[in-house]
């Protein structure tokens, strides 16, 4: 009888330890399960996290790119104004040689007329003399009655304003 007492006490005592060990069992599986959900979250945020990471490299990348872009735009663009200022510039020399080689060409022309009336002057006295003559023009009324400002010197057009691309 002591022996079964002892069995018995025994017994109790290992499905009492059963019991615990059952409890802690479930506490350790609701434990884990909280875990891996909780580890499931971070893995998920994990992985959004990579995506926005190689995300934001790959925008980076573009926007150097276009930078890259825009500077050789802008370059292009410098280049182009200049171009177009020297072109200017050059037209405007250009302008300049042509309005003094009109100016030449309007006195040769007065100078030429003069000479004109001269020779009709001179054969009219031969061929009349005391006859009727035409009145010769001198080469200075011709000249300024087509250029009314001789005096004045003529300039080209104006220079137009420089155009300054900021680099940022």
């Amino acid at each position: 009888e002591l022996q079964v007492e002892e069995l018995q006490r025994l017994l109790q005592g290992m499905e009492k330890e059963h019991r615990a060990l059952l409890h802690k069992m479930k506490e350790g599986e609701a434990e884990l399960a909280r875990l891996s959900s909780v580890e499931g979250a971070k893995l998920a945020e994990q992985d959004r996290s990579a995506k926005l990471e190689k995300e934001v490299a790959m925008l980076r990348e573009k926007i150097h790119h276009l930078d890259d872009m825009l500077k050789s735009q802008q370059r292009k663009v410098r280049q182009m104004i200049e171009q177009l200022q020297n072109s200017k510039t050059v037209i405007q020399a250009k302008d300049a040689a042509i309005q003094e080689l009109k100016e030449k060409v309007a006195y040769l022309e007065a100078e030429n007329l003069e000479m004109h009336d001269r020779i009709e002057h001179l054969i009219e006295q031969q061929v009349s003399r005391g006859g009727h003559s035409s009145r010769a023009r001198s080469k200075s009324e011709y000249v300024s009655r087509s250029f009314p400002s001789r005096s004045k010197r003529l300039t080209g057009p104006k220079p137009l304003p420089l155009i300054r691309v900021v680099e940022t």
